[in-house]
């Protein structure tokens, strides 16, 4: 056990071992964030009987899962790389190079679960443009980490919500089929599946 220990404590060997824990967090996230959300997918649009419904939960859990964890392993061996290949030296493009190659071997392959995961991160890529506010978020999950994140300012993001949510909704009308599907499936419930209705049940307890 102490010469486990001591590889584990080792800052040769750190960079090396940060790989096999970042493929592990990024299998625990994957699982921690797409099995709930798969199970309430499966609960509100889910066709089929329930044997059906869990298959499909279990390989949309595991693709995320495993996507994750090969992208984090893949980030940071091309990080390493490149670190090695500068005298152990990192330089600011190597964060986007290693996600650019990464994102392409990973999540490149278009299917429903890489789609929602590359749009959740096209958005965030976005919304970092909005001008920040002067103080940081007042409770912030990034404990010792040396950037805290800051929220956008109030003004200007007001501004980009009203424009995104305009925009959605003209796309949802006029352009339906540009609609992410998972989003067209719940503005779908919620803005025509609202139009119909045969009796006070369907109008207030059931949807159809």
């Amino acid at each position: 056990m102490s010469s486990i220990s001591e590889i584990l404590n080792n800052p040769a060997y750190h960079d090396y071992l940060a790989i096999l824990k970042g493929a592990r967090n990024g299998f625990v996230y994957g699982v921690k964030v797409r099995f709930p959300h798969a199970l309430i997918m499966a609960i509100l649009f889910g066709r089929g009987d329930w044997i059906s419904r869990l298959k499909v939960i279990f390989r949309a859990t595991k693709q995320h899962a495993l996507n994750l964890a090969k992208f984090v392993s893949i980030y940071k061996t091309i990080l390493l790389l490149q670190k090695k290949t500068n005298g152990g030296k990192p330089r600011n493009a190597d964060n986007f190079i290693a996600g650019l190659i990464g994102g392409y071997i990973v999540f490149g392959d278009r299917n429903a679960v890489n789609e929602q995961i590359v749009l959740y991160v096209c958005s965030r890529v976005v919304a970092s443009f909005i001008p920040r506010a002067s103080s940081p978020y007042s409770t912030s999950s990034s404990s010792g980490a040396a950037v805290r994140p800051v929220p956008p300012d109030s003004r200007y993001f007001s501004l980009f919500a009203a424009a995104c949510w305009g925009a959605v909704m003209w796309l949802f009308e006029h352009r339906g089929e540009t609609v992410q599907p998972g989003m067209f499936n719940s503005m779908t419930y919620l803005y025509r599946d609202s139009e119909r209705w045969k009796d006070l049940r369907t109008l207030i307890w059931h949807n159809t």
